[in-house]
């Protein structure tokens, strides 16, 4: 595939279509729930009448209709691989043909066609919040087996959402971080010390390990003895 390429249209279409098996370093995706909000995007030459590719519209909000009725139907039957296939059968004993059902419905194949395109050493980051992780997570579990979790990632807010009088605020989105197999790379994040840190470690037996701090040896409950 050519490099800084951006494609335009429905992902799933685009993802069986265009995007080679095994040819994807790294994934990032942010899909929307329910956030109760019309998205209207135009792209393309403005002198030009856009295709309907380039011309998405859609609320947010997960309702179930016969189309979602026929795509669940077909995931069953064949469009999907069957781990997959019976998390959905199990969402829909447990919870219906409701919003999240629906939303699920939409994330399956997309998910499936994302591991499909990583490379064997390719990591996915999936960026939701508490309202839907935990049906994100079991979901992930059965596309890209559950010893392939690496991590749930707490992306924290600097100011709460919604109403404080009814409950407490939301300030925290989750992120979901899979690998394709146990190969995964991964780059740990560092950065040079700085002096301030480096200050911090004033003992040095000189047996080629480095400075140390000095810390007890066990650890009492403040009140406690």
């Amino acid at each position: 595939m050519a490099s800084n390429l951006l494609l335009y249209g429905d992902n799933l279409d685009i993802l069986r279509k265009r995007i080679p098996t095994e040819s994807v370093d790294l994934v990032y995706l942010d899909p929307p729930f329910n956030s109760n909000r019309s998205y209207n995007v135009l792209f393309g030459d403005h002198k030009k009448e856009p295709d309907q590719a380039q011309i998405e519209a859609f609320d947010d909000t997960w309702i179930w209709t016969p189309d979602t009725d026929r795509i669940f139907f077909d995931l069953l039957n064949g469009g999907v691989p069957n781990r997959v296939a019976d998390a959905l059968r199990a969402y829909h004993q447990l919870m219906g043909e409701g919003d999240v059902l629906a939303y699920l419905v939409m994330m399956a194949p997309r998910l499936v066609e994302l591991h499909r395109v990583l490379k064997t050493t390719g990591s996915l980051y999936l960026h939701c919040d508490p309202t839907a992780s935990h049906y994100l997570k079991l979901l992930m579990d059965a596309v890209f087996d559950p010893r392939h979790f690496r991590n749930e990632v707490i992306w924290k807010r600097t100011a709460a959402k919604g109403d404080a009088r009814r409950k407490y605020g939301s300030i925290h989105d989750v992120v979901l971080v899979y690998g394709k197999s146990g190969l995964a790379y991964f780059e740990p994040a560092r950065r040079p010390p700085d002096d301030e840190y480096r200050a911090r470690f004033k003992y040095d037996d000189h047996d080629g390990r480095g400075p140390f701090q000095s810390a007890p040896l066990d650890a009492r409950i403040p009140g406690r003895t």
